[in-house]
């Protein structure tokens, strides 16, 4: 049996909860809110023709997160959280609604209240089982969800892969999923990752290559003694960012680094014995430091960790990795190449240009390359504490200097799940953070799926008032604004202005 998820499924007690279910498939609120309907809409007709509406259910489970609709219309104030939730649940009104009621209407239903976080970061940390048990039966935990990123819990060795709604629905109502037979890539990592290099750097190396190689509708499976190195919540990095580098699951085997997780979030030695036991039996369990052999693959490839540099990604494209060191002339090249996937035409003797305009009475100016957005945000970085920490200590050495944030650039910290909230405040690192804008400004996908909320009325009109209308993506997240260059730099997706002659 699988899990249907539209951001969603298991839960524990101490997540803040509509009602509690078993397992099931993964709904995402944007995508899995008509299959919703239509089950209710079943349920109508049945009703219709005098038989009792209470006998349709989803034949799976399916769980149900509400992630996608929290906006950032107010940020770097105390009580951002709240002020964007009730705005939240006011444009929202009438689903929250709908979504309340089939929380209890329907069995085998579970849904996650606006607020609970990331559907792929609360799947990894609460509602995956690698193992099911039910009625004395074992079998591998998977799930299909409708989003594309619910590969992220292929870190876990859970297989699972984004769907369509009218999948899903069939799914829901206990039809099987059919595909063509996938081709398995399998990757070789070995070495461990030098100092200063992190998950987000492996992970646009990765895309890279993977979108050099092609991997369309295809299963990459990650092995090698490097796999060993690399920390559960980076492996989740990676597997989340398997839509980026075009496959279907991007998949790491359960070892011990995933028993260790598995006892980290809470799972009781008793249900991890358990998940062992029965993938050793059943020849899944991998021991990334002893030679594997037998499996062989349609392609291979192969990274030497040690290899990979820092980088960022961008203007446009994930894959379009570019080294750190290289960042300058990277940026200069692309304000004067050709439109296309690394350029933006701009003139030569425009890109010095200087926009000054008044930010609530204080001057302020802008040129190409201005960050006017910067926000810590997704579950591809909020579910690694490596990075969220290394964006608390980046804002904690900044205030010991003295820096600050330009007044009129929009930052953001939106984590994909409580836990986060909770180590940063234990940490210490939440009011620097603060005290740079970073405020929490919500549980949800945020700036990431394009909800960053608008700009300060001045800023914009500066922006637009000298000629840059350009609508711009980043990756295919659909940050769409009134400026226009999106790079991924480790913790944080920043926006700077482009403007046209």
């Amino acid at each position: 049996m699988s899990r249907i998820s539209s951001t969603g499924r298991r839960h524990p007690q101490s997540l803040p909860r509509y009602h509690s279910s078993q397992h099931g498939l993964f709904l995402w609120d944007n995508t899995g809110g008509p299959a919703v309907v239509d089950l209710a809409a079943i349920r109508d007709v049945i009703a219709e023709l005098e038989s009792d509406p209470k006998k349709i259910n989803p034949l799976v489970p399916v769980d149900v997160v509400i992630d996608h609709s929290v906006r950032v219309d107010v940020a770097k104030c105390a009580d951002a959280l709240k002020q964007n939730m009730d705005l939240e649940f006011s444009r929202n009104k009438e689903r929250f609604s709908f979504f309340k009621w089939a929380s209890s209407a329907f069995n085998n239903m579970l849904v996650l209240p606006p607020g609970s976080g990331i559907l792929h970061q609360v799947n990894l940390e609460y509602l995956s089982r690698v193992v099911f048990k039910a009625d004395g039966v074992l079998y591998p935990d998977s799930v299909v969800g409708t989003d594309s990123h619910t590969t992220m819990i292929n870190s876990l060795g859970v297989a699972g892969w984004g769907v369509g709604g009218i999948e899903a629905m069939a799914a829901m109502l206990g039809q099987p999923m059919s595909m063509v037979l996938p081709g398995v890539v399998g990757f070789k990592l070995t070495g461990k990752l030098q100092d200063g290099v992190t998950t987000t750097d492996l992970a646009l190396t990765l895309t890279q290559m993977l979108r050099k190689h092609g991997v369309v509708g295809k299963f990459i499976e990650f092995h090698g003694e490097g796999v060993g190195s690399i920390p559960l919540p980076a492996r989740a990095t990676i597997a989340n960012m398997t839509p980026e580098y075009g496959a279907t699951m991007g998949f790491f085997p359960v070892d011990q680094v995933a028993l260790d997780y598995l006892r980290l979030i809470g799972r009781s030695d008793e249900t991890v014995s358990m998940i062992e036991a029965y993938l050793r039996a059943n020849n899944m369990f991998v021991d990334c430091n002893e030679p594997q052999t037998g499996p062989v693959y349609s392609s291979d490839l192969e990274l030497d960790l040690t290899t990979v540099e820092p980088s960022v990604a961008g203007p446009k494209r994930p894959h379009d990795r570019v080294p750190l060191k290289e960042m300058k002339s990277d940026w200069h090249a692309c304000l004067g190449n050709e439109v296309g996937f690394k350029g933006y035409a701009v003139p030569k003797e425009q890109h010095n240009k200087i926009v000054k305009f008044d930010f609530h009475g204080q001057p302020a100016e802008i040129t190409h390359g201005s960050v006017v957005l910067a926000a810590v945000c997704s579950s591809t970085n909020s579910s690694n504490p490596s990075v969220m920490i290394g964006a608390g200590l980046v804002a904690k050495k900044a205030c010991e200097l003295g820096l600050e944030v330009k007044p009129w650039v929009k930052t953001s910290l939106a984590p994909g799940s409580l836990v986060v909230t909770k180590y940063l405040e234990h940490s210490g690192l939440q009011e620097y953070l603060n005290h740079q804008g970073f405020h929490l400004v919500g549980y949800g996908c945020t700036t990431c799926i394009g909800n960053s909320g608008d700009l300060d009325k001045s800023l914009s009109d500066a922006i637009v008032d000298n000629g840059n209308t350009m609508h711009t993506k980043y990756f295919s997240l659909q940050c769409v604004c009134t400026h226009g260059l999106y790079y991924l730099v480790r913790c944080c997706c920043c926006c700077c202005v482009v403007g046209q002659p």
